[in-house]
C-alpha cells in the first residue's frame, strides 16, 4: 500500500547528477546520429539508386543489430558489477563510425557505417538503462527516465534542424555530413568526465558466465508479461526512414526533407517527459495504452496524406507516441525486473524487440515496394491495433 506521503515525497526528490549527465551524452550522440539519418534515406535512393526495400533491409538490420547485442551487453554489465565502461565502448564505437558516411560511394560502405554505429548504441543500450534504473530513486523513476528520453530527443530535434541549415548554407549532402563527427566526440568527452556510478559486486556463486539459461527463471510473470507487449508494440514501429521517404514522396525538397524528423522529435520531446512523471502517479500501462493509440492514428494519417501539412500531423503524432510509449516500457522493464539483473532485462527486452524491429523494417519496406507507401501504414496501424488490444485483455 503506498504511503499517504509519497507524492509528497517523488516531488521533493532531485533527479540525480548522472541522470542528467546521462541526458547531455545522450543528447549529444542523438544530434549527431539524426543529422545523418535524417539526410541517409534520401542520400541512399537518390544518390546511391537504393531502392525502398534495400532501406528496409539496412534500417531493420542495423536496429534489430542494436537490440540484439543489448542482451549481451546487460548481461555482461550485470556480471562484472560495472556500467561505465561499456557506455565508453559503446558511443566510442558509434563515433568512430560517423567519418564513413560523408566517404561513402557505394551502399555497401553505408550499411557497414550503419551497422558498426548501430553496434555501439547496442552496446551502450542496456547499461545506460540499467545505470538510470541503479542511481534513480523508485519515487521518482518515471521522471529520470522520462528526462534522459526528452534530452535524447533534443538532440533528436537538433540533428535534423542543423542538417537543414547546412543544406541551405551547403547544398551537399556528403559535406553536411562531415558535421556529425563533432557532437559524436562531445558525448564520448562528456561519459569521461560526467558520468558517475555505483559500484555494484560482481555476480558470484550465482552465474558462472554473464549469460545463462537458468537466468531466465528469476524474471517473474509481469515482466515477461512487458516482454510480449513491448514486442508486439515493436512490430508495429518500423524505422522512421519511411516517413522520410514519405515526405520525400508527397513533395518536399531534399533540403527540407529533416523538418520531418525535427517535428517527430520535438513532440517526442515534449511529451516524454511529462508522461514520466505521469506515470509515477497514475498506471503505467494507461499511458501505454494512449501511446498505442496516438501510433495508430499516426499511420492512418500518413497513409492517406496528400500534403505537407497532413503527413507533419501524422508525424506529429507519430512523435507524440513515442514519448508515451519508450520511456514508459522502460520503465516498466524496472519495475517488473530483480534488482541485480536490470542489466540483463533490458538486454532480454531489447533482444525481443530487435528481432520484432528487423521483421517490421524489412515487412514495411516490401510493401511499400511491392503495394505502394499507404500500404506499409496501413499494416503499422493493424499491428498497433493488435498490441492495444492484446494490452487492454491484460489489463481486464
Amino acid at each position: 500500500m503506498s504511503s499517504p506521503f509519497s507524492d509528497t515525497n517523488a516531488e521533493r526528490l532531485r533527479i540525480p547528477r548522472t541522470i542528467w549527465a546521462l541526458g547531455f551524452v545522450s543528447l549529444f550522440m542523438d544530434l549527431s546520429s539524426e543529422l545523418v539519418h535524417s539526410l541517409l534515406p534520401v542520400f541512399l535512393i537518390t544518390t546511391l539508386g537504393a531502392s525502398a526495400l534495400t532501406v528496409g533491409v539496412i534500417e531493420g538490420v542495423a536496429e534489430s543489430t542494436a537490440m540484439l547485442i543489448k542482451v549481451f551487453s546487460g548481461a555482461i554489465s550485470d556480471f562484472v558489477g560495472r556500467r561505465k565502461g561499456l557506455l565508453l565502448l559503446g558511443y566510442g564505437l558509434a563515433a568512430l563510425s560517423k567519418p564513413l558516411f560523408p566517404l561513402a560511394h557505394s551502399v555497401e560502405v553505408v550499411f557497414t557505417a550503419r551497422f558498426l554505429d548501430r553496434i555501439g548504441k547496442g552496446i551502450r543500450g542496456a547499461p545506460r538503462d540499467a545505470l538510470v534504473a541503479d542511481v534513480s530513486p523508485p519515487e521518482i523513476r518515471g521522471a529520470c527516465f522520462g528526462l534522459r528520453q526528452s534530452m535524447d530527443t533534443v538532440g533528436a530535434v537538433l540533428g535534423p534542424g542543423l542538417a537543414i541549415v547546412l543544406m541551405l548554407w551547403l547544398a551537399d549532402i556528403q559535406l553536411v555530413l562531415w558535421f556529425s563527427v563533432i557532437p559524436a566526440a562531445l558525448a564520448v568527452a562528456f561519459i569521461v568526465t560526467g558520468v558517475k556510478e555505483p559500484t555494484h559486486a560482481p555476480s558470484e556463486g550465482k552465474f558462472r558466465s554473464p549469460i545463462h539459461w537458468r537466468v531466465l527463471n528469476d524474471f517473474s510473470s509481469g515482466y515477461w508479461w512487458v516482454v510480449i507487449i513491448g514486442g508486439v508494440f515493436t512490430l508495429a514501429r518500423f524505422s522512421e526512414a519511411f516517413l522520410v521517404l514519405r515526405a520525400q514522396q508527397i513533395g518536399l525538397s531534399v533540403t527540407w526533407v529533416p523538418l520531418v524528423m525535427v517535428v517527430m522529435a520535438l513532440f517526442y520531446t515534449l511529451s516524454a517527459y511529462p508522461a514520466g512523471w505521469l506515470s509515477d502517479r497514475v498506471s503505467r500501462t494507461k499511458l501505454l495504452c494512449v501511446g498505442m493509440g496516438l501510433l495508430i492514428v499516426a499511420d492512418l494519417v500518413l497513409a492517406q496524406s496528400s500534403s505537407v501539412f497532413t503527413m507533419m500531423v501524422g508525424v506529429a503524432l507519430w512523435g507524440l507516441h513515442m514519448g508515451f510509449s519508450q520511456g514508459i516500457l522502460a520503465s516498466l522493464v524496472a519495475d517488473k525486473s530483480p534488482t541485480e539483473l536490470k542489466g540483463t532485462a533490458f538486454g532480454i527486452f531489447n533482444l525481443v524487440s530487435g528481432v520484432c524491429m528487423l521483421i517490421a523494417s524489412v515487412l514495411a519496406g516490401w510493401l511499400w515496394q511491392s503495394i505502394g507507401s499507404d500500404s506499409t501504414f496501413f499494416a503499422g496501424a493493424l499491428l498497433a491495433t493488435s498490441a492495444l488490444l492484446l494490452l487492454l485483455l491484460k489489463k481486464s
